[in-house]
C-alpha cells in the first residue's frame, strides 16, 4: 500500500493558478514514479502528467503543456502539480497516483490512487 492524499484543491477565476500537493507515505514514495490525473463529470479519467522517481524526468499532456508543471520533493514524499494560466475547461477531480512504470499515461498502469482533490475554474 502507498497512502497518498492530495490537497490544495479549489474554486479559481480563469487565468488564475492553483497549486496541487499529493502527500506519500515515507516508506516507498521515492520508489515509484507518480502521476496527476483529471476526470471530469461524465468523462473518462483523463491522463495530466507524470514523473520519474528521481524527478529527473516529467510527461504532460498536450492540453496542459505551458500551463502546468509537475515536480516532486522525495525528502519530503510530497508530489506536486503547479498549474498556471487556469481554463474552464481544467475544472475535473484531480488524483495523484503511484505506478512502477515511466512514462505511462495509462491509468491502468498506476497501482495506488489518492482519493482527489476538486478544482473548479469559473470563467
Amino acid at each position: 500500500q502507498v497512502p497518498l492524499v492530495e490537497s490544495g484543491g479549489g474554486l479559481v477565476q480563469a487565468g488564475g493558478s492553483l497549486r496541487l500537493s499529493c502527500a506519500g507515505s515515507e516508506r516507498t514514495f521515492s520508489a515509484y514514479a507518480m502521476g496527476w490525473f483529471r476526470q471530469a463529470p461524465g468523462k473518462e479519467r483523463q491522463f495530466v502528467a507524470a514523473i520519474r522517481p528521481s524527478g529527473a524526468g516529467t510527461t504532460l499532456a498536450d492540453s496542459v503543456k505551458g500551463r502546468f508543471t509537475i515536480s516532486r520533493d522525495n525528502a519530503k514524499n510530497t508530489l506536486f502539480l503547479q498549474m498556471n494560466s487556469l481554463k474552464p475547461e481544467d475544472t475535473a477531480v484531480y488524483y495523484c497516483a503511484a505506478s512502477g512504470y515511466y512514462p505511462s499515461r495509462s491509468s491502468n498502469e498506476y497501482a495506488y490512487w489518492g482519493r482527489g482533490t476538486q478544482v473548479t475554474v469559473s470563467s
